[in-house]
Parts: C-alpha cells; sequence; structure tokens
C-alpha cells in the first residue's frame, strides 16, 4: 500500500456531505419516533440526574456522558427527543465522517469513501445507538481517531507528522477512557496487534511516551475519583459478571449477532474488510489492524461480552472493505458498477432495516412489521419474562405513567405528610423518572440504593413515611415498615415486564435509613 494520493480536499467534501446525511437521518428518525409514541429511554433519565449532579467518574460510567447530558439539557431540555439527542446525533456524523477518511488513508479513492460511510450510514447498530443519549455514540469517534492516527503514524515521512499524529493517539485514548472504561481491551487488542507485525516499531518513538502521558493524564480525574469512592466501577463489573444478567452466546451466535447488528448486507464490506487487511499484500503495512480485529473479537468472545461491545471497532473495517472492492474492480466501468449495486443494496437495506433501529413505527404497526418478516430482536439481557418490545424499544415506556401514579398518590396526602414523605425507587430509571420528569408535579427528588443513587444517599430521609416503587407485597413490606398499604400501580403492556410495579404507601421503618444505608447499596 503506498501512500494516499486521492485529493484529501476532495474527500474532505464528500465526508461532510455523508456527516450531513447521516445527522438529518438521525434527528428525523427521532422526530419520527416521538411522534410514535416513544418516550425518554430509561438510560436517558439516568444520565440527566448525573448530569445535575457533575462529579470526575460515577459507580457505572466515566465522566463525559453526564456532562454530555448536563449541556444538552441546559441547551434545549429534555421534552424533545431530538433535541435531548443531539450530541449523540452529531457523534454519529463525526463517525460517518471518520470512516470516510479512513478509507483515504488506507490508499482508497472518494468512490471507496463514498461506499465505506454508506455502509456505516446503514449499519442498524450504529443507527441504534447514534439514536439516544448515551456514551455509545462516541466510543467509535475516539477508537476511530486512535486508528486513523495509528495509520498515519505508520505513513508519516516526517518527525513532526509522527508527532502531532501520537498527540491525536493519546489525546482521543485519555477522552475515551473519560467516555467509557472498554477502551482499556480496545488498547490491550491493537498493542499486541502491533507487537504482532514489523509495525511494531512505531512503539520505540518517543512521542509515543508523550501520548501516553496525555492519555493518562486526561483519564487521570476519573482514576482518582474511582480510588477516592473504593473503586465502585470494579465492584459494579464483578457483580454483573457474576449474576449472569449478560446473555452468554455461543461462538456461532456470537458471530452471528455481529452480521445482524451491522445489518446483514454489510458483511459485504466489513467481511471483505477483514480478509483484505490479513490476506492482501497490498495490505501488509496496515496488516496490524487485521490482527486487532481477531484478538479483540477473541478477546470478547471469551470473556462473553455483549454482542455490540465490538461495535465501536468496525468503522475501519467498513473502510478497508470498501477499498479492496475498489482495488479488485480495476476497470472503471466495474468500479461504477460496483458502486452501483453497493449503493442499491444499502439504500434498500436502509429503509428495510431502518424500524428495528429506529423506532419510527407506532408499537403495534412495529410487532407486526417484525412478524412479517419474522425478525426477533436478541436481547443482550436475559429476562424471566418477554417483554413485548425488545428491551432497546420497551424501555421507553411506562415513565410518565410512573410520575403520574405516584404524583396522584403523593398529592392525595395532606400537606404535613407530604413534607415528611420520601419517594423510594428499586432502581435508577425509575429514580430518574421521579426526578427528572416528577418537577412538573412537584414531586420531591427521589432515593434509591441502585448505582450512583446509593453514593447520593437518603437526602435526610428516615423513612418515616415513605412511598416505594416496589414489586414487593404488603406483607414483604411490613417486615420492614410498620404498616404497609397498596396506593397504587403501574401496568403498561409496553413496558418491560420488571417495571409493572406496587406504589405502596409505608409508614415507619424499623430502622432509619440513615442507620441501614450501607444494606442498601445496589451496585448491578
Amino acid at each position: 500500500m503506498t501512500r494516499p494520493r486521492t485529493d484529501l480536499r476532495s474527500v474532505l467534501w464528500l465526508c461532510l456531505a455523508f456527516a450531513g446525511i447521516k445527522l438529518a437521518i438521525q434527528i428525523v428518525g427521532n422526530i419520527l419516533a416521538q411522534h410514535a409514541g416513544y418516550g425518554i429511554f430509561r438510560d436517558e433519565l439516568y444520565y440527566l440526574v448525573c448530569g445535575q449532579r457533575l462529579a470526575f467518574g460515577y459507580v457505572d460510567q466515566p465522566p463525559l456522558v453526564a456532562l454530555q447530558a448536563r449541556l444538552t439539557e441546559l441547551l434545549f431540555g429534555h421534552d424533545h427527543m431530538w433535541s435531548l439527542r443531539l450530541l449523540s446525533a452529531l457523534a454519529g456524523a463525526a463517525k460517518v465522517f471518520l470512516t470516510g477518511l479512513l478509507a483515504w488513508a488506507l490508499g482508497g479513492s472518494r468512490r471507496a469513501a463514498a461506499l465505506a460511510m454508506l455502509g456505516v450510514l446503514s449499519a442498524g447498530v450504529y443507527l441504534g445507538i447514534d439514536g439516544f443519549l448515551s456514551m455509545n455514540s462516541f466510543d467509535p469517534v475516539f477508537w476511530m481517531l486512535c486508528v486513523l492516527a495509528l495509520i498515519r503514524i505508520t505513513q508519516a515521512g516526517s518527525e513532526k507528522e509522527i508527532r502531532n499524529w501520537w498527540l491525536v493517539f493519546g489525546a482521543s485514548a485519555g477522552l475515551s477512557f473519560e467516555n467509557k472504561d472498554s477502551v482499556a481491551f480496545f488498547l490491550i487488542a491493537m498493542l499486541v496487534a502491533l507487537l504482532l507485525t514489523p509495525q511494531r516499531r512505531i512503539l520505540a518513538s518517543r512521542w509515543m511516551a508523550a501520548a501516553l502521558g496525555i492519555m493518562l493524564l486526561i483519564a487521570l480525574p476519573n482514576f482518582l475519583w474511582q480510588a477516592t469512592h473504593h473503586f465502585p466501577t470494579i465492584e459494579f463489573l464483578h457483580n454483573v459478571q457474576v449474576s449472569g444478567k449478560n446473555t452468554k452466546l455461543p461462538p456461532l451466535q456470537f458471530i452471528l449477532q455481529q452480521i445482524m447488528m451491522l445489518t446483514p448486507q454489510n458483511v459485504l464490506l466489513w467481511g471483505t474488510g477483514v480478509l483484505w487487511l490479513l490476506l492482501a499484500r497490498a495490505a501488509r503495512p496496515v496488516r496490524f489492524l487485521g490482527f486487532f480485529f481477531l484478538v479483540f473479537f477473541g478477546l470478547m468472545l471469551t470473556l462473553h461480552g455483549k454482542d455490540y461491545y465490538l461495535a465501536p471497532a468496525y468503522p475501519v473495517f467498513f473502510a478497508a472493505g470498501a477499498v479492496a472492492w475498489m482495488v479488485w474492480a480495476a476497470q472503471k466501468a466495474w468500479r461504477n458498477a460496483v458502486v452501483l449495486v453497493f449503493v442499491a443494496v444499502e439504500v434498500i437495506g436502509l429503509f428495510v432495516f431502518l424500524p428495528f433501529s429506529i423506532p419510527v413505527l407506532p408499537p403495534m404497526q412495529y410487532l407486526a412489521y417484525a412478524k412479517k418478516l419474522h425478525y426477533r430482536s436478541a436481547n443482550s439481557e436475559t429476562q424471566e419474562e418477554e417483554p413485548l418490545l425488545p428491551q432497546f424499544y420497551a424501555d421507553r415506556f411506562g415513565w410518565s405513567d410512573l410520575v403520574e401514579e405516584v404524583a396522584r398518590v403523593y398529592h392525595s396526602l395532606p400537606p404535613q405528610e407530604q413534607a415528611v414523605t420520601g419517594i423510594y425507587a428499586q432502581n435508577y430509571g425509575e429514580a430518574g423518572a421521579i426526578d427528572i420528569l416528577g418537577r412538573q408535579y412537584d414531586l420531591p427528588m427521589s432515593i434509591s440504593g441502585h448505582q450512583n443513587y446509593w453514593l447520593w444517599g437518603p437526602r435526610g430521609y428516615t423513612g418515616k413515611e415513605m412511598i416505594l416503587i416496589s414489586s414487593a407485597s404488603v406483607d414483604e413490606a411490613q417486615q420492614v415498615y410498620t404498616s404497609c398499604k397498596v396506593a397504587g400501580k403501574v401496568d403498561n403492556p409496553l413496558s418491560m415486564p420488571y417495571e409493572r410495579r406496587r406504589i405502596l404507601l409505608c409508614y415507619g421503618r424499623k430502622t432509619t435509613y440513615q442507620s441501614d444505608w450501607k444494606n442498601q447499596k445496589h451496585y448491578h
């Protein structure tokens, strides 16, 4: 592979055009989803609460997603789904843009860049993760910046280029640590891959040491927060691992899920890209990327990672696949034919599979559509009872119902009782709904033992009088309280089954929350 010859300026304009298309798809998709009746996502409620209590870390995530949530709410509020999710949509656009640059860096033409970006733009997993407020939308951006930096370092013709790209690598890796801890697996796999190829020589640079220092400096605040709070994220990950909460897929099913999450037609691009990087003579200078795929894939398979944990790594393989197709289609007529076929396949695939990534169809229409196409979503977590909708969609229902019912119970109390009554939620979704959506009903802030809510404590509530959002029966609750009664119920058929709860009104907790708070901790 030689140094890229295609004019960078023309590629940049093309990348901007595709990034704009991606941004438009995500914004319109969220507007249609809200119109179809889908509300705010469970995790978004939690992130918004974290954004109101900014810190250098949280039990289950680094700080960037909370900062993203705070900025979004300050600018737009949380009532409109398109604005709540705008930063994630912009991250998706940046991912498409970087995919085009990766194709250029691998020696690809404008056609190759266009094919690669079209593939990433239509991939179901990216349409999904870029469609709601989360850390997952930014993960591929940081990872692919690191990959682009490594490619350019191997191609660099001067010390200045090497220095600049190593600094980009360090800053991007550091920011990635502040976004999601899984970047550690990416870096380990990439290091092993480099050591297995002649490109290990780039690791001897003094600028690599500088990049490492920058990465550690940017990641340091979160590490210090973890140390100060006794590394709650490690405790959380351990609890998840031993609980059996996550579905453990056998190898063949894990591979199948990779194909499905990226939408089936795209295996022609990313699958070709992996093979080209591993086998083609022209790809020798970047063969470490092929080894990276094998190492990273094997690592996730061994550790029983969720299928989407690999998603941030795929854009470079889309880029490599597009370059390979253009290399193999040597004649201009063949190149044009390949482009036309891919465009047709990708556009058709985008429209066919879009409802499985962005909820643009109302629930009943979605179910009918999925049945017609014999599509069944694979949940990443084990469930005692299967939800009517995929978990990714079901977690957008029931929150307004919950808040309205809790508000009805709370405001039915005399004012003197309201002044001492707290609200206890079993998980961060319920607690977040009370704290974010409950403002319009003048509800007090909730308490919970789940995730970071435990660190925020009982807010001064002793348990004298509490509204419990619970799956417990009255008899079970009265083991802890002097008296309880069922005051309401939430039973939205479209929500997750475990969110169909009783609303209990309880009096006289036998031990105060302050004395018993350590037993409320639930990192899971």
